[in-house]
Protein backbone atom coordinates (compact mmCIF):
# COMPACT_ATOMS: atom_id res chain seq x y z
CA UNK A 1 0.00 0.00 0.00
CA UNK A 2 2.76 2.52 0.91
CA UNK A 3 4.35 1.42 -2.76
CA UNK A 4 0.77 2.13 -4.05
CA UNK A 5 0.50 5.27 -2.79
CA UNK A 6 4.29 6.60 -3.55
CA UNK A 7 3.02 5.48 -7.47
CA UNK A 8 0.09 7.78 -6.99
CA UNK A 9 1.72 10.99 -5.49
CA UNK A 10 4.79 10.66 -8.25
CA UNK A 11 2.39 10.12 -10.92
CA UNK A 12 0.39 13.32 -9.73
CA UNK A 13 3.82 15.37 -9.38
CA UNK A 14 4.76 14.13 -13.11
CA UNK A 15 1.99 16.20 -14.94
CA UNK A 16 4.24 19.55 -13.94
CA UNK A 17 6.15 18.23 -17.77
CA UNK A 18 2.99 18.81 -19.79
CA UNK A 19 4.59 21.95 -19.62
CA UNK A 20 5.24 22.86 -23.29
CA UNK A 21 1.56 22.14 -23.75
CA UNK A 22 -0.05 25.48 -22.31
CA UNK A 23 3.01 27.64 -23.93
CA UNK A 24 1.62 28.62 -26.76
CA UNK A 25 -2.29 29.12 -25.63
CA UNK A 26 -1.33 30.83 -22.82
CA UNK A 27 0.62 33.19 -25.43
CA UNK A 28 -2.79 32.98 -27.81
CA UNK A 29 -4.96 33.95 -25.12
CA UNK A 30 -2.79 36.66 -23.18
CA UNK A 31 -0.81 38.08 -26.22
CA UNK A 32 2.65 37.59 -24.34
CA UNK A 33 5.92 37.16 -25.83
CA UNK A 34 6.71 33.16 -26.13
CA UNK A 35 10.09 33.23 -25.13
CA UNK A 36 8.67 35.03 -21.95
CA UNK A 37 6.01 32.55 -21.01
CA UNK A 38 8.27 29.72 -21.71
CA UNK A 39 10.70 30.51 -18.80
CA UNK A 40 8.00 29.61 -16.56
CA UNK A 41 8.99 26.29 -16.54
CA UNK A 42 12.31 26.85 -15.76
CA UNK A 43 11.96 28.56 -13.17
CA UNK A 44 9.60 25.70 -11.79
CA UNK A 45 12.79 23.30 -12.54
CA UNK A 46 15.06 25.54 -10.58
CA UNK A 47 11.85 26.15 -7.75
CA UNK A 48 12.01 22.34 -7.43
CA UNK A 49 15.53 21.85 -7.05
CA UNK A 50 16.07 24.41 -4.40
CA UNK A 51 13.10 22.61 -2.39
CA UNK A 52 14.90 19.69 -1.84
CA UNK A 53 17.10 21.57 -0.03
CA UNK A 54 14.61 22.17 2.59
CA UNK A 55 12.28 18.94 2.51
CA UNK A 56 14.64 16.77 5.41
CA UNK A 57 13.86 19.41 7.68
CA UNK A 58 10.26 19.64 6.75
CA UNK A 59 10.50 16.41 7.31
CA UNK A 60 11.87 16.12 10.24
CA UNK A 61 8.85 18.32 11.55
CA UNK A 62 6.29 17.22 9.98
CA UNK A 63 6.68 13.71 9.24
CA UNK A 64 7.12 12.46 5.79
CA UNK A 65 2.98 11.63 5.30
CA UNK A 66 1.79 15.24 6.51
CA UNK A 67 4.61 17.03 4.19
CA UNK A 68 3.28 15.19 1.67
CA UNK A 69 -0.02 16.18 1.82
CA UNK A 70 0.35 19.58 2.34
CA UNK A 71 2.93 19.53 -0.19
CA UNK A 72 -0.33 18.58 -2.98
CA UNK A 73 -2.35 21.11 -1.21
CA UNK A 74 0.22 23.27 -2.25
CA UNK A 75 0.72 22.48 -5.57
CA UNK A 76 -3.10 22.29 -6.23
CA UNK A 77 -3.72 25.84 -4.84
CA UNK A 78 -0.77 27.00 -7.12
CA UNK A 79 -2.73 25.55 -10.41
CA UNK A 80 -5.55 26.55 -9.46
CA UNK A 81 -4.96 30.06 -8.73
CA UNK A 82 -2.94 30.01 -12.22
CA UNK A 83 -6.34 30.08 -13.60
CA UNK A 84 -7.11 33.56 -12.67
CA UNK A 85 -3.91 34.83 -13.61
CA UNK A 86 -3.96 38.75 -15.04
CA UNK A 87 0.32 39.05 -15.22
CA UNK A 88 3.04 37.38 -16.53
CA UNK A 89 4.62 37.58 -13.02
CA UNK A 90 1.93 36.05 -11.42
CA UNK A 91 2.47 33.38 -13.78
CA UNK A 92 5.78 33.12 -12.34
CA UNK A 93 5.00 33.07 -8.72
CA UNK A 94 2.39 30.95 -8.97
CA UNK A 95 3.05 28.10 -11.65
CA UNK A 96 6.91 28.77 -11.27
CA UNK A 97 7.81 29.14 -7.97
CA UNK A 98 4.83 27.78 -6.08
CA UNK A 99 4.20 24.42 -8.13
CA UNK A 100 8.42 24.02 -8.33
CA UNK A 101 8.44 24.18 -4.81
CA UNK A 102 5.76 21.75 -3.73
CA UNK A 103 6.41 19.74 -6.60
CA UNK A 104 10.04 19.21 -5.16
CA UNK A 105 9.39 18.48 -1.46
CA UNK A 106 7.04 15.98 -2.20
CA UNK A 107 9.06 14.30 -5.11
CA UNK A 108 12.18 14.08 -2.83
CA UNK A 109 10.60 13.11 0.28
CA UNK A 110 8.02 10.31 -1.03
CA UNK A 111 11.03 9.11 -3.05
CA UNK A 112 13.25 8.54 -0.34
CA UNK A 113 10.89 7.41 2.19
CA UNK A 114 10.18 4.53 -0.26
CA UNK A 115 13.73 3.86 -1.06
CA UNK A 116 14.22 3.44 3.15
CA UNK A 117 11.72 0.75 2.88
CA UNK A 118 13.34 -1.38 0.27
CA UNK A 119 17.38 -0.92 1.76
CA UNK A 120 18.36 -4.18 -0.34
CA UNK A 121 16.15 -3.28 -3.26
CA UNK A 122 17.47 0.56 -3.55
CA UNK A 123 17.69 0.40 -7.26
CA UNK A 124 14.23 -0.82 -7.93
CA UNK A 125 12.29 1.04 -5.76
CA UNK A 126 13.79 4.83 -7.33
CA UNK A 127 12.90 3.02 -10.43
CA UNK A 128 9.45 2.83 -9.68
CA UNK A 129 9.34 6.62 -8.17
CA UNK A 130 11.09 7.59 -10.78
CA UNK A 131 9.34 5.64 -13.37
CA UNK A 132 5.73 7.06 -11.77
CA UNK A 133 6.84 10.75 -11.85
CA UNK A 134 8.00 9.86 -15.67
CA UNK A 135 4.57 7.75 -16.38
CA UNK A 136 2.53 10.64 -14.94
CA UNK A 137 3.41 13.29 -17.30
CA UNK A 138 3.02 10.72 -20.19
CA UNK A 139 -0.67 10.00 -19.43
CA UNK A 140 -1.60 13.97 -18.50
CA UNK A 141 -0.10 14.92 -22.05
CA UNK A 142 -2.88 13.70 -23.29
CA UNK A 143 -5.20 14.77 -20.15
CA UNK A 144 -4.26 17.99 -20.16
CA UNK A 145 -4.50 18.70 -24.03
CA UNK A 146 -7.60 17.35 -23.79
CA UNK A 147 -8.37 20.27 -21.51
CA UNK A 148 -7.07 23.00 -23.28
CA UNK A 149 -9.09 22.30 -26.64
CA UNK A 150 -12.08 21.53 -24.98
CA UNK A 151 -12.53 24.36 -22.32
CA UNK A 152 -9.43 26.78 -22.65
CA UNK A 153 -6.18 27.54 -21.27
CA UNK A 154 -7.00 29.12 -17.74
CA UNK A 155 -10.18 26.36 -16.87
CA UNK A 156 -7.50 23.62 -17.95
CA UNK A 157 -5.16 25.20 -15.21
CA UNK A 158 -8.30 24.74 -12.61
CA UNK A 159 -9.48 21.18 -13.43
CA UNK A 160 -5.57 19.97 -13.52
CA UNK A 161 -4.89 21.58 -9.93
CA UNK A 162 -7.82 20.33 -8.54
CA UNK A 163 -7.13 16.96 -9.85
CA UNK A 164 -3.23 16.72 -8.92
CA UNK A 165 -4.37 17.76 -5.61
CA UNK A 166 -6.82 14.81 -4.66
CA UNK A 167 -4.05 12.56 -6.37
CA UNK A 168 -1.50 14.13 -4.26
CA UNK A 169 -3.23 14.62 -1.22
CA UNK A 170 -5.70 10.97 -1.49
CA UNK A 171 -2.24 9.20 -2.15
CA UNK A 172 -0.33 10.27 0.98
CA UNK A 173 -2.75 8.55 3.45
CA UNK A 174 -1.60 5.54 2.08
CA UNK A 175 2.15 6.67 2.89
CA UNK A 176 3.94 5.61 6.17
CA UNK A 177 7.43 7.12 7.56
CA UNK A 178 10.28 4.54 7.61
CA UNK A 179 12.67 4.21 10.84
CA UNK A 180 16.41 4.16 10.06
CA UNK A 181 18.68 2.85 12.87
CA UNK A 182 21.62 4.47 13.02
CA UNK A 183 24.69 1.58 12.47
CA UNK A 184 27.04 0.95 10.18
CA UNK A 185 26.50 -2.03 7.53
CA UNK A 186 29.06 -3.74 5.13
CA UNK A 187 27.45 -4.59 2.24
CA UNK A 188 29.49 -5.54 -0.71
CA UNK A 189 33.10 -4.90 0.76
CA UNK A 190 32.21 -1.35 2.02
CA UNK A 191 31.72 -0.63 5.01
CA UNK A 192 29.16 2.62 5.38
CA UNK A 193 27.32 4.61 8.02
CA UNK A 194 24.71 7.43 8.20
CA UNK A 195 26.37 10.53 7.45
CA UNK A 196 25.31 14.35 8.06
CA UNK A 197 25.16 16.84 5.25
CA UNK A 198 28.13 18.60 7.11
CA UNK A 199 30.14 15.23 7.04
CA UNK A 200 29.28 14.46 3.51
CA UNK A 201 30.24 17.82 2.16
CA UNK A 202 33.90 16.88 4.11
CA UNK A 203 34.17 14.08 1.72
CA UNK A 204 35.23 14.23 -2.12
CA UNK A 205 32.58 11.93 -2.71
CA UNK A 206 29.97 14.13 -2.54
CA UNK A 207 31.18 17.06 -5.19
CA UNK A 208 32.46 14.10 -7.70
CA UNK A 209 28.81 13.14 -7.66
CA UNK A 210 27.34 16.22 -8.46
CA UNK A 211 29.81 17.06 -11.17
CA UNK A 212 28.54 13.62 -12.69
CA UNK A 213 24.95 13.98 -12.21
CA UNK A 214 24.99 18.01 -13.30
CA UNK A 215 26.54 15.87 -16.26
CA UNK A 216 23.45 13.52 -16.97
CA UNK A 217 20.82 16.20 -16.21
CA UNK A 218 22.64 18.68 -18.39
CA UNK A 219 22.53 16.40 -21.71
CA UNK A 220 19.20 14.80 -20.62
CA UNK A 221 17.33 17.89 -20.10
CA UNK A 222 19.09 19.95 -22.82
CA UNK A 223 18.46 17.33 -25.65
CA UNK A 224 14.39 16.93 -24.35
CA UNK A 225 14.05 20.86 -24.91
CA UNK A 226 15.41 20.87 -28.24
CA UNK A 227 14.97 17.22 -29.62
CA UNK A 228 12.40 18.65 -32.23
CA UNK A 229 14.57 21.71 -33.06
CA UNK A 230 17.63 19.48 -33.29
CA UNK A 231 15.84 17.33 -35.73
CA UNK A 232 14.38 19.78 -37.87
CA UNK A 233 18.27 22.06 -38.05
CA UNK A 234 20.88 19.07 -37.80
CA UNK A 235 19.03 15.85 -39.54
CA UNK A 236 16.95 18.29 -41.90
CA UNK A 237 13.67 16.62 -40.83
CA UNK A 238 10.31 17.72 -41.63
CA UNK A 239 8.72 19.28 -38.46
CA UNK A 240 6.43 16.57 -38.12
CA UNK A 241 8.96 13.99 -38.19
CA UNK A 242 11.22 15.72 -35.80
CA UNK A 243 7.73 15.91 -33.41
CA UNK A 244 8.22 12.20 -33.20
CA UNK A 245 11.10 12.65 -31.51
CA UNK A 246 9.16 14.33 -28.25
CA UNK A 247 7.43 10.62 -28.08
CA UNK A 248 10.52 8.53 -28.63
CA UNK A 249 12.06 11.10 -25.59
CA UNK A 250 8.70 10.30 -23.27
CA UNK A 251 9.08 6.40 -23.94
CA UNK A 252 12.78 5.81 -23.57
CA UNK A 253 13.00 7.99 -20.70
CA UNK A 254 10.61 6.43 -18.68
CA UNK A 255 11.81 2.90 -19.84
CA UNK A 256 15.58 3.73 -18.87
CA UNK A 257 14.16 4.40 -14.96
CA UNK A 258 12.63 1.11 -14.62
CA UNK A 259 15.27 -0.82 -16.44
CA UNK A 260 18.16 0.42 -15.22
CA UNK A 261 17.42 1.17 -11.72
CA UNK A 262 16.58 -2.56 -11.33
CA UNK A 263 19.54 -3.17 -12.88
CA UNK A 264 21.53 -1.19 -10.58
CA UNK A 265 20.96 -3.55 -8.12
CA UNK A 266 21.80 -6.55 -9.98
CA UNK A 267 25.23 -6.04 -11.87
CA UNK A 268 26.37 -2.43 -9.64
CA UNK A 269 25.38 1.17 -9.55
CA UNK A 270 28.12 2.99 -10.94
CA UNK A 271 28.91 0.27 -13.70
CA UNK A 272 25.32 1.57 -15.19
CA UNK A 273 26.26 4.93 -14.77
CA UNK A 274 29.25 4.63 -16.42
CA UNK A 275 27.59 2.47 -18.99
CA UNK A 276 24.83 5.17 -19.19
CA UNK A 277 27.87 8.04 -19.71
CA UNK A 278 29.46 6.14 -22.24
CA UNK A 279 26.36 5.82 -24.40
CA UNK A 280 24.96 9.65 -23.93
CA UNK A 281 28.63 10.45 -24.89
CA UNK A 282 29.00 8.81 -27.98
CA UNK A 283 25.55 9.98 -28.57
CA UNK A 284 26.07 13.50 -28.26
CA UNK A 285 29.35 12.96 -30.07
CA UNK A 286 27.52 11.66 -33.25
CA UNK A 287 24.52 14.27 -32.95
CA UNK A 288 27.17 16.79 -32.77
CA UNK A 289 30.69 15.76 -35.35
CA UNK A 290 28.31 13.62 -38.34
CA UNK A 291 25.77 14.04 -40.70
CA UNK A 292 22.36 12.68 -39.16
CA UNK A 293 20.10 10.03 -41.10
CA UNK A 294 16.46 9.75 -40.11
CA UNK A 295 17.85 6.55 -38.09
CA UNK A 296 20.99 8.08 -36.28
CA UNK A 297 18.67 11.17 -35.23
CA UNK A 298 16.38 8.86 -33.37
CA UNK A 299 18.72 6.61 -32.17
CA UNK A 300 20.95 8.59 -30.85
CA UNK A 301 17.95 10.76 -29.06
CA UNK A 302 16.73 7.37 -27.85
CA UNK A 303 19.97 6.93 -26.33
CA UNK A 304 20.24 10.32 -24.16
CA UNK A 305 16.75 9.69 -22.84
CA UNK A 306 16.89 6.39 -21.82
CA UNK A 307 19.92 7.01 -20.33
CA UNK A 308 19.19 10.23 -18.75
CA UNK A 309 16.34 8.25 -17.51
CA UNK A 310 18.56 5.58 -15.78
CA UNK A 311 21.23 8.19 -14.53
CA UNK A 312 18.22 10.20 -12.19
CA UNK A 313 16.96 6.78 -11.20
CA UNK A 314 20.03 5.53 -9.68
CA UNK A 315 21.68 8.33 -8.33
CA UNK A 316 19.32 8.46 -5.08
CA UNK A 317 20.47 4.89 -4.30
CA UNK A 318 23.88 5.87 -4.93
CA UNK A 319 23.71 8.26 -2.11
CA UNK A 320 21.99 6.43 0.07
CA UNK A 321 24.41 3.66 -0.61
CA UNK A 322 27.37 5.95 0.36
CA UNK A 323 26.09 8.39 2.86
CA UNK A 324 23.30 6.08 4.25
CA UNK A 325 19.49 6.00 4.79
CA UNK A 326 19.03 8.54 7.95
CA UNK A 327 19.36 11.65 6.38
CA UNK A 328 19.06 10.03 2.23
CA UNK A 329 16.63 13.92 1.81
CA UNK A 330 19.37 16.31 3.15
CA UNK A 331 22.11 14.65 1.27
CA UNK A 332 20.39 13.58 -1.90
CA UNK A 333 18.58 17.20 -2.06
CA UNK A 334 22.60 18.61 -2.50
CA UNK A 335 23.62 16.29 -4.81
CA UNK A 336 20.38 17.35 -6.87
CA UNK A 337 20.55 20.48 -7.29
CA UNK A 338 22.88 19.27 -10.48
CA UNK A 339 19.31 19.04 -11.97
CA UNK A 340 18.10 22.62 -11.19
CA UNK A 341 21.65 23.54 -12.31
CA UNK A 342 21.51 21.40 -15.50
CA UNK A 343 18.60 22.51 -16.18
CA UNK A 344 19.56 26.22 -16.85
CA UNK A 345 22.86 26.10 -17.96
CA UNK A 346 22.26 24.12 -21.17
CA UNK A 347 20.96 27.29 -22.59
CA UNK A 348 23.01 29.69 -20.68
CA UNK A 349 26.28 27.96 -22.53
CA UNK A 350 24.53 27.60 -25.71
CA UNK A 351 24.58 31.16 -25.68
CA UNK A 352 28.18 31.49 -24.58
CA UNK A 353 29.53 29.17 -26.83
CA UNK A 354 26.99 30.24 -29.96
CA UNK A 355 24.76 27.05 -30.72
CA UNK A 356 24.04 23.85 -30.41
CA UNK A 357 26.63 21.77 -31.57
CA UNK A 358 29.05 23.28 -30.07
CA UNK A 359 27.01 22.47 -26.66
CA UNK A 360 27.13 19.29 -27.28
CA UNK A 361 30.69 19.51 -28.01
CA UNK A 362 31.14 20.65 -24.14
CA UNK A 363 28.40 17.89 -23.29
CA UNK A 364 30.76 15.37 -24.52
CA UNK A 365 33.67 16.01 -22.80
CA UNK A 366 31.98 16.40 -19.35
CA UNK A 367 30.58 13.09 -20.09
CA UNK A 368 34.27 11.58 -20.62
CA UNK A 369 35.31 13.24 -17.67
CA UNK A 370 32.56 11.60 -15.35
CA UNK A 371 32.55 8.76 -17.23
CA UNK A 372 36.02 8.38 -15.78
CA UNK A 373 35.10 9.65 -12.43
CA UNK A 374 32.14 6.75 -12.38
CA UNK A 375 34.96 4.06 -13.14
CA UNK A 376 37.24 5.54 -10.14
CA UNK A 377 35.16 6.82 -7.79
CA UNK A 378 35.06 4.83 -4.23
CA UNK A 379 32.81 4.90 -1.39
CA UNK A 380 34.16 7.38 1.10
CA UNK A 381 34.04 4.36 3.90
CA UNK A 382 35.45 1.89 1.54
CA UNK A 383 38.70 0.60 2.77
CA UNK A 384 38.07 1.35 6.57
CA UNK A 385 39.87 -0.54 8.96
CA UNK A 386 38.27 -3.39 10.80
CA UNK A 387 39.14 -1.65 13.80
CA UNK A 388 37.82 1.81 12.66
CA UNK A 389 34.49 0.23 12.47
CA UNK A 390 33.99 -1.09 15.46
CA UNK A 391 34.94 2.17 17.23
CA UNK A 392 32.43 3.65 15.40
CA UNK A 393 30.00 0.87 16.10
CA UNK A 394 31.10 1.27 20.06
CA UNK A 395 30.02 5.15 20.21
CA UNK A 396 26.90 4.36 18.69
CA UNK A 397 26.19 1.96 20.92
CA UNK A 398 27.24 4.23 24.04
Amino acid sequence: MIVLGTIIVQMGLGTIYTWSLFNQPIVDHFHWQLSSVAITFSITSFALAISTLFAGKFQDKLGARRLIGYAGILLGIGLILSSQISSIWMLYILAGVVVGFADGTAYITSLTNLIKWFPERKGLISGICVGSYGTGSLIFKFVNGSLIQSVGVTHAFLYWGITVMIMIFGGSFLIREAKVRSEAQTKNGIQSRDYTVKEMLKTKQAYLLFVMFFTACISGLYLIGMAKDIGVNLAKLDIATASNAVALVAIFNTSGRIILGALSDKIGRLKVVAFALFVTGVSVAVLSFTQLSYGSFFACVAGIAFCFGGNITVFPAIVADYFGLKNQSKNYGIIYQGFGIGALAGSFIAAALGGVVPTFTFITVMCAISFVIALSIKAPDQGKSQKETKDYQEKLSA
